[in-house]
This record gives C-alpha cells, structure tokens and sequence, in this order.
C-alpha cells in the first residue's frame, strides 16, 4: 500500500512538473492564490502523510495503551474477586458460628429439660453462662468479620481511585498532555463517586 502511495506522489509530481514546464515554455505565469492545503497538485502528498500518522497513531494506541488499560482492568477485576471472594468466607464462617451456638443452645435445652426436676437453678445458671459466653464470641467474630469486610472495601476503593488516578495520568502523558494532578484526582473522585453510587 505503501508503494503505491509513493508512486501516486511520483505520478503526481512528474504530472506538475510537465505542468509547470509547459506553462513556462508558453510564456504563462502562475500566481499562488488561495491555501496551499487546497492546492490539487499536493493532495497525493497530504494523502500519503495523513495515512502514516494514522497508522503511526493507531499503532501506538493498539501495542501500548490498550494493553496498559486492559491490564490494570483486569488487575483491578482480580482484585474486587478475591475481596469477594474472602468477604463471603468470613460470611460463611459467621453462618457456621450462628448454626454452632444454635446447636449449642438447642443441645443445653434439651439437656436441661431432663434435668430440671433435680437441679433447675443450677442448669439455669451454667445455660446463662454459656449463652453470654457464646453471645460475646459471636458478637466478637461478627464485629471482626464487620471490620475486615469493611477495611477490605475501604482498600479496593482506595486501590481503584489509585489505579483510575495512574491510568489517566498515564493516558494524559501518552497523548502528549501535561498532567495536572489535582485536575486528575478531581475528575478520578466525580467519576467514582457516579459509579459508586
């Protein structure tokens, strides 16, 4: 394709040439008037430019910033699954907690309902005992769960503000931008605070 670009730019010249040459050996003289843009005898060699910066710039926005894009993306993908991935394990160890205290609960009923004749007063305090106790671990591991669950969220949330803020810059310099952080960070924070919501 290239070739025959350049031989459209010779075929082109060679013609403007014998044009040029022509209207000098009758005597006429040719004034330039209008846009050298507009000019018809260059438009193979604009042609021929614009397809190379097109190609140039295809080629840098196919082999470098895409794949740049397409890996923090799935960075980030890889990132959100594992959180949720742990934030329903520590789910499934609370419902595996509340399934024991009930088992616990119901095993200390049962127990106590065959021995209430002899000793009521003292079952009654050791299931008071055990309840609080089984109350405030459960309440210690739900609050533990809360907490991780909560930190885990915090740190995706800060992890992708990090990695939106580097993509733009990023972006921003690969187009030839200068990076103005502050106007980064606030359009990173708006656009976040929209998906967020």
């Amino acid at each position: 394709m290239i070739s025959l670009l350049q031989e459209a730019v010779t075929i082109a010249a060679d013609e403007h040439t014998e044009s040029v040459a022509s209207s000098v050996a009758h005597g006429e003289v040719e004034t330039a008037t209008g846009l050298p843009q507009l000019d018809v005898t260059t438009f193979a060699n604009q042609i021929f430019w614009l397809i190379i910066t097109l190609l140039v710039l295809y080629w840098v926005v196919a082999k470098i910033a895409l794949p740049r894009i397409g890996s923090v993306l799935s960075d980030r993908q890889g990132a959100m699954t594992g959180d949720l991935m742990a934030a329903e394990e520590f789910k499934l160890k609370a419902k595996e907690a509340e399934a024991a205290y009930d088992k616990a609960l119901a095993d200390a009923r049962s127990e106590a309902s065959k021995i209430v004749a002899a000793n009521r007063a003292e079952i009654q305090k050791e299931l008071d005992a055990a309840i609080a106790h089984a109350d405030a671990e459960i309440a210690a591991r739900t609050a533990e769960s809360e907490k991780r669950i909560r930190e885990i969220r915090d740190s995706a949330d800060a992890n992708a503000r990090e990695v939106a803020r580097d993509v733009t810059a990023e972006l921003v310099r690969s187009f030839g931008g200068t990076v103005d952080q502050a106007a980064v960070d606030q359009a990173v924070d708006s656009r976040m605070k929209g998906a967020l919501q």
